[in-house]
């Protein structure tokens, strides 16, 4: 789930961003300057569908303290004359954490069936006396993004954004569209990326396979970790991974942070609608 210009300390103390996975993945990863990308493109993929659907829980050591869901539309939608995957990315704490926090966010994507770049992003934030919604329009012709924000009297804005550039939620499919088979140990992802007003870069190392356990049985997996700048939040530069399902669906079954006040953990407890089998251990 890229520091974005801020440091990843100032970034991550808005609490917002740790309930949902592919947020915290795909905050994780060094800020780098941008360059120039390719064209608006086709990018062919068999990994996810319509109707998908994953559960998760987040636990903080031994505490389970929130819940997220990453769920695909169950029909295409057409944005901006486009056929478009609805994807979205809810998060909610849970127990006593819900009693201090109550958090109830929720993120989606218009995703581009054939370029996988987002058409329309909207993200809903509420946690306690905070308030965040605003929507997004991509214009990948021109390169730019014009910001709608809801909770300041629609007040508008335009962003230059990079070649084929991605938010955080089209960010998660457009991995799952990417060869892990054909990648070695230490190879390097980089995708460049928009959210809240900046651009950042996302880098990714390739760690190879492994086997994880989650709530959903054992799963062979592909392991990405993000770089990680200094910080006060995080253990080292390896401090966060993410694994991807090692089969065709390639979907992110285990987050795991090891930060200065302990290890949270995102883990997958179920799923349906999956275009593949899963790869579990027997």
């Amino acid at each position: 789930m890229a520091v974005i210009v801020t440091s990843t300390y100032s970034v991550m103390n808005r609490r917002w961003l740790i309930f949902t996975p592919v947020i915290l993945f795909l905050l994780a990863s060094a800020q780098l300057a941008l360059g120039p990308g390719d064209a608006v493109r086709n990018v062919p993929q068999s990994s996810f569908g319509r109707g998908e659907v994953i559960k998760y829980t987040v636990h903080y050591g031994l505490i389970n303290g929130g819940e997220a869901t990453v769920e695909t539309g169950g029909s295409l939608e057409r944005i901006n004359d486009r056929p478009c995957y609805k994807a979205t990315v809810s998060g909610k704490t849970t127990g006593s954490f819900d009693f201090f926090l109550r958090i109830r966010d929720q993120w989606r994507a218009y995703i581009d069936t054939t370029s996988i770049l987002p058409i329309r992003a909207q993200r809903e934030i509420a946690e306690k006396n905070y308030r965040k919604k605003e929507t997004v329009e991509f214009d990948h012709l021109r390169d730019v993004a014009e910001v709608t924000d809801h909770t300041h009297n629609n007040a508008r804005s335009t962003v230059k954004v990079a070649n084929n550039t991605l938010e955080l939620v089209s960010g998660f499919y457009y991995l799952r569209t990417l060869n892990f088979e054909r990648m070695k140990v230490g190879d390097v992802v980089r995708v460049p990326g928009y959210f809240d007003g900046d651009n950042f870069m996302l880098e990714v190392v390739f760690k190879g396979r492994e086997v994880v356990e989650t709530k959903a049985g054992d799963v062979r997996a592909f392991k990405l970790v993000p770089k990680m700048p200094n910080n006060k939040l995080f253990r080292g530069e390896n401090a966060i991974s993410v694994y991807f399902s090692d089969d065709r669906n390639k979907i992110p079954v285990l987050f795991q942070a090891e930060m200065f006040v302990g290890t949270v953990k995102v883990d997958m407890v179920r799923y349906q609608g999956l275009k593949s089998r899963l790869n579990l251990v027997n």
